[in-house]
């Protein structure tokens, strides 16, 4: 996959801006960041639950990987976007905003 694939799934989903952290181009629902693009390291580092960012890191270990320390075991989750096919970017981008979307959101779109 390339950037801006991971953008034009990004921005499909409900309330979803793009902003900028850290240089990066990011991806926010409810004014919080649900993902960051690294364009030039080909990847993408997402907010999951632990237990979404367990399963697709069982699923999928050359794709996906937790951060290092405190970021990782909170569920920031690195997606390698060279090896990345279509689908499980969507799952985890899905996956992503459905952690960090408020609840009347999530809801919304159930």
């Amino acid at each position: 996959m390339l950037p801006e694939d991971v953008r034009i799934l990004a921005l499909m989903l409900p309330e979803t801006v793009a902003g900028a952290h850290r240089g990066n181009p990011d991806f926010r629902v409810g004014g919080r960041v649900f993902a960051t693009l690294w364009v030039e390291e080909a990847r993408v580092v997402l907010r999951l639950a632990p237990a979404d960012q367990a399963e697709l890191c069982e699923a999928e270990p050359d794709l996906f990987t937790p951060l290092d320390g405190a970021w990782g075991r909170r569920g920031w989750t690195n997606l390698d976007l060279d090896l990345c096919e279509e689908e499980p970017l969507r799952t985890a981008l899905l996956a992503a905003w459905r952690t960090t979307a408020p609840a009347v959101l999530r809801a919304a779109y159930a």
